[in-house]
């Protein structure tokens, strides 16, 4: 995300980590005290019970803490036991940690468009698993914390045989058809970088599944591919969740979670309802409840630029994702892997402009934002 700064001394930011920290700071003091007073720093009885804990409000059998959910990505995809080379089906309209799991997994990606509400386009990756069927995997994305539709991805796997890893970065607290998401596949990823629903003090991630030995071997290839101690039996990375991260989200974080979506969808509402018929369109989910980790606009009526910078002059301070589609970054340029043309995530990669929704805004902070958005859309 490209962050744009503002000349007014109290500008509405995208996200407030120290108004966050105020009201976390007592339980996340404590939590760190707990961990200096057990002596045991790495892969303790911090990390086991955030696992647990973090793995029931999901509502998920198993969670695996990682260093970031860029490992959780890769760690699922590798206990897939793709071949080298294997074809795996994605967006391009995603952070590119999605389409660098991929590559560090020792696979290729594909990039196919997207639908209205920024997530895959999921009725063209049916034509496209019909049409070839050297795709061996699929990573949805779930967008700003838009959820895709479950049923039609059970229906990808069952006709096609893909392996369906979720990319859940965003998603935290969302549900459609009754359900979290993640579900569907061998595993889920998910992200505790600061600026997620649930962030971390720091970097982190969490690997979510229904199998237990594929949770069994994430935790293998988490901590350098040990089975026990200097018994390695996979070349495995070194991504262990830490114990002091993990007391601050159990103690501190996870608690308020629930309160803290509830915020975000309040805000949403309010945004969706004042701004539907103005020249900064929401970008809304299709169907379920999102989790609203972003609130994306499309600018319809004028440059996104002009928006940005008369947000700016009105103290509101927004974000962009993600300007250059991944297969245009200069890390794969050149790659001829893109299926179909990707008009929908070009329009919205050059249009999406996000509003600040972290649930430490206040009821006037809103409101100002909503104002600022009508008079620069005007």
């Amino acid at each position: 995300m490209r962050r744009v700064m503002a000349d007014s001394p109290t500008p509405i930011l995208a996200n407030d980590f120290a108004r966050q920290w105020q009201s976390i700071r007592r339980d996340a003091l404590e939590a760190v005290d707990r961990v200096g007073h057990s002596g045991w720093l790495v892969l303790g009885e911090e990390v086991r019970e955030f696992e647990r804990e973090f793995a029931a409000w999901w509502g998920m059998p198993y969670a695996v803490g990682v260093a970031s959910g860029l490992d959780a990505l890769e760690i699922a995809l590798r206990c897939a036991d793709l071949p080298p080379g294997a074809r795996v089906l994605t967006t391009p309209l995603t952070a590119f940690a999605t389409t660098l799991a991929i590559l560090r997994a020792g696979a290729q990606p594909l990039w196919c468009d997207v639908e209205d509400s920024g997530g895959l386009d999921l009725d063209r990756v049916a034509t496209i698993l019909g049409s070839d069927r050297s795709i061996r995997a699929l990573i949805p994305v779930h967008l700003y914390g838009h959820p895709l539709d479950p049923e039609k991805l059970r229906r990808l796997c069952a006709d096609y045989g893909v392996v369906i890893v979720e990319d859940c970065a965003q998603s935290a607290g969302a549900e459609r058809c009754g359900e979290p998401t993640g579900r569907v596949g061998a595993a889920a990823a998910t992200s505790l970088y600061p600026t997620k629903n649930l962030g971390a003090m720091g970097d982190g991630g969490v690997l979510l599944t229904g199998d237990a030995e594929l949770a069994h071997r994430a935790r293998i290839l988490r901590d350098y591919g040990q089975r026990s101690r200097y018994e390695h039996v996979e070349v495995g990375l070194n991504s262990r969740l830490d114990e002091v991260q993990a007391a601050i989200l159990r103690s501190a974080s996870l608690p308020r979670l629930d309160g803290w979506l509830a915020r975000r969808s309040e805000i949403a509402s309010r945004y969706i309802e004042a701004l539907q018929t103005s020249g900064l369109r929401p970008i809304r989910q299709q169907a379920g409840r999102s989790a609203h980790h972003l609130f994306p606009v499309e600018v319809v009526r004028r440059r996104p630029q002009e928006a940005i910078e008369g947000l700016l002059a009105r103290g509101v301070i927004v974000g962009r994702h993600y300007p250059v589609l991944a297969p245009d970054q200069p890390a794969v340029r050149g790659w001829d892997a893109t299926v179909g043309p990707l008009r929908r995530a070009r329009q919205l990669s050059q249009r999406e402009i996000s509003l600040p929704i972290h649930p430490q805004l206040d009821d006037c902070e809103v409101e100002h934002v909503i104002e600022a958005c009508l008079e620069v859309a005007s």
